[in-house]
């Protein structure tokens, strides 16, 4: 039984260890959910961007409204680049912590197991001891009606 009161204080740490898991991983996500929304809608803006430039080109357009475009979408650009390693960053965390949340499962699931075949086992002892004392006192009552 001592056994099991160890185990039960081991699986509360592990339960722990699972629900920091789990709050890392959601914080991952939504770090990754936000940053992969930032790349979107700089990817938006750099797409209405080129329609504007290639609106640029196919008008008469001042040099330097089309060489104002061209910054522009080099700027973006550059920030787009930022963000896909930003991107790739989070994205890398959040398996990282996803595989520590699989981890933290399978090492409270173990300890649930180990729990539960020790309390099988104790059960199953309890019970063959039971049936041992039955049959004592069995024995005991044939032996004393044939005395008599």
């Amino acid at each position: 039984m001592a056994e099991t009161v160890a185990l039960s204080k081991i699986l509360n740490v592990r339960e722990s260890e699972k629900r920091d898991a789990q709050k890392a991983y959601q914080q991952s996500i939504d770090f990754f959910e936000e940053i992969a929304t930032q790349l979107y809608n700089l990817l938006r803006k750099k797409e209405v961007a080129e329609e504007s430039y290639e609106g640029y080109l196919n008008q008469t357009t001042p040099i330097d409204k089309i060489k104002e475009q061209v910054g522009y979408i080099e700027i973006l650009n550059n920030q787009i680049v930022k963000l896909q390693h930003d991107v790739q960053k989070a994205r890398n965390e959040m398996d990282n912590n996803h595989e520590k949340l699989t981890n933290a499962f399978v090492e409270v699931k173990k300890f649930e197991k180990i729990i539960e075949h020790r309390h099988k086992a104790d059960e199953e002892l309890t019970k063959k001891n039971e049936n041992a004392q039955m049959d004592e006192i069995s024995m005991q009552q044939y032996f004393s009606r044939k005395i008599r």
